[in-house]
């Protein structure tokens, strides 16, 4: 995605607001913190504010485990991306992320769950130890307020290019906002405000794609369409362009889209990403916990339909043709625009608000998933473990709360950090092979091979990486290395950050398991409740079927197959 910084420089405001869409959004910014106020009464316990008292239902935390990743590059992000690469966006909705949520729910979830860990970061330390539990809480404080900053900066960047606000006044509302009801309510609050904000989002963002596809004739009208508009690109195709580099606008092939995305930064990120893991561990038990990664992967399949669509009806409807922010002249409009330049199309007052709502509301819930997983992080995992353990339950609340404020400062800062990089879509998927990639190693070597040892589990760990930082300013000095990251001198950013991903995992795994297979394992009496084999889970015999997670994510399985065989 091109950078959002140029167009909130280059352009002027897209749209107005009438009276009643500034109701609409101020009743927005009152509700929510409504909810902090009113929850607070029930967040007395470290359990409560750090994990909302394990009493969600599957359908709650399931909702919340997606909501909580609607955030800065979604709506916005997303919908400009799929203008510039076509449905081949869709990738990371279906393929990028529904495998990894059932694996999450089928075969992971006993473990987090069984070992009542407050984190992830928490599940290594009982694996791995002490050091691998640091590394790991640093390396994920570090990226969430990160995370939380690009979160900031991009909404108070969409209310600039929309609306004409300033930057600044909308960084400072929005994170005040958001440190305000989780500092009430905690978790309990971020959940609840975060299914609140899904549901907005669908309301908002709905309008365009029905609106757009009845002006387009339906979907085979809108495919007619772009085909005739956009003549030697294939937009419309999931697969049958990846057969090559250069046959599809990407630039990416099958395998980078099979292996460095649907493996390793999708598994990565669903199943070792506290920002979404904490949600389900908020469930009131161990089969709610399994259901709420298959209930969210329901609702993450249906997305492409609210975020993807827009841009591909952007490229059959919209009379003029977006631009690159490096081809931007005067009066040009930018992929960045394709979502306001849909809800100008389409919402009048009242409508708009609630569009504009939307917007806001998947910014919020990326910022508040952020800064509640931050507090639990730095609250369990760093100040508990290494600088205050015997503290009270109310004191680590304490603590829990003003860290929400800490957090949002810090992201504060990080906000006008990310004002110095020109592509906050690269910064993003940097982060994710930098962190992510190798922590997913690390923690599926743990939870299915017994044979790992605390010395391998930190050595894999930071070696991969060191490795993926490496080859990241390896290309940004030598371009041309991007031939031997990627595999071709053909490849763009996009299979560059796939294949990054993918080489500091293996990277990861081989030093796990050389390091291991050199040093001594703990004694499997040390692993129950941690590692397959060591671990009684336990049996869903007596349940009906339909009452089954495994049931169930074999429906979403073979839904999820049958949409990319419509699609191909």
């Amino acid at each position: 995605m091109p950078s959002l910084v140029a167009a909130a420089i280059s352009s002027e405001k897209l749209l107005s607001l009438s009276p009643v869409d500034l109701l609409v959004i101020v009743l927005y910014f009152v509700m929510v913190l409504g909810i902090g106020f009113y929850l607070k009464r029930y967040t007395k316990t470290g359990e409560d504010f750090f994990l909302a008292g394990r009493d969600m239902s599957a359908w709650i935390a399931g909702l919340s485990f997606v909501a909580a990743n609607l955030g800065s590059l979604e709506l916005m992000g997303w919908a400009a991306s799929a203008y510039q690469y076509g449905i081949l966006a869709t990738h990371w909705y279906w393929i990028g992320a529904i495998p990894a949520m059932l694996f999450l729910g089928v075969v992971m979830m006993p473990f987090y769950y069984i070992s009542r860990t407050h984190s992830v970061p928490g599940y290594l330390q009982l694996r791995y130890g002490e050091p691998a539990r640091a590394l790991s809480a640093i390396s994920f404080g570090l990226m969430t307020v990160l995370m939380s900053g690009i979160n900031m900066f991009s909404m108070a960047l969409v209310m600039k290019i929309i609306l004409g606000w300033d930057i600044n006044f909308s960084i400072w509302v929005s994170s005040i906002t958001v440190a305000a009801y989780v500092f009430l309510g905690g978790l309990l609050s971020a959940i609840f405000n975060e299914v609140l904000q899904f549901f907005l989002i669908w309301l908002g963002a709905i309008i365009i794609s029905v609106l757009g596809l009845v002006e387009a004739g339906g979907w085979s009208g809108m495919v007619h369409r772009i085909h005739e508009r956009w003549p030697g690109q294939d937009y419309t195709h999931l697969w049958s362009g990846l057969g090559s580099f250069t046959a599809n606008p990407m630039g990416i092939n099958w395998a980078g889209i099979v292996l460095g995305l649907g493996f390793v930064i999708s598994f990565g990120y669903w199943t070792t990403d506290f920002l979404v893991v904490q949600r389900v561990l908020s469930a009131r038990d161990l089969r709610s916990a399994k259901m709420a990664p298959i209930i969210g992967s329901i609702f993450k399949m249906a997305l492409p339909f609210i975020v993807i669509l827009p841009g591909l009806l952007a490229l059959a409807v919209l009379p003029e043709k977006l631009v690159g922010e490096s081809q931007a002249g005067a009066g040009a409009h930018t992929y960045n625009e394709v979502l306001p330049l849909m809800l100008a199309r389409y919402c009048g007052p009242g409508l708009l608000g609630l569009g504009i709502t939307a917007l806001i509301a998947g910014f919020m819930s990326g910022m508040a998933g952020n800064v509640s997983a931050f507090a639990t992080v730095w609250t369990y995992d760093i100040y508990r473990a290494f600088m205050r353990r015997d503290a009270s339950d109310s004191h680590y609340v304490s603590v829990g709360r003003w860290c929400t404020v800490l957090g949002v400062l810090v992201s504060i800062g990080t906000a006008y950090l990310v004002m110095q990089f020109l592509s906050i879509m690269d910064y993003v998927q940097a982060l994710f092979s930098f962190f992510i990639a190798p922590l997913f190693g690390t923690v599926i070597l743990g939870m299915l091979w017994k044979r790992a040892t605390p010395a391998g589990g930190f050595w894999g760990l930071l070696t991969g990486t060191l490795a993926s930082i490496g080859m990241f300013a390896w290309v940004k000095g030598d371009p041309s290395a991007l031939r031997y990251i990627a595999l071709s001198p053909h490849a763009k950013d996009m299979a560059e950050n796939m294949y990054r991903a993918l080489w500091s995992w293996i990277i990861c795994v081989i030093v796990t398991v050389v390091v291991s297979l050199a040093t001594k394992p703990k004694p499997e009496s040390q692993l129950a409740g941690l590692v397959y084999g060591a671990t009684e889970i336990p049996s869903e015999g007596h349940l009906p079927l339909f009452k089954r997670p495994l049931f169930w994510a074999c429906v979403v399985i073979v839904i999820f197959f049958v949409l990319n065989i419509i699609f191909w």
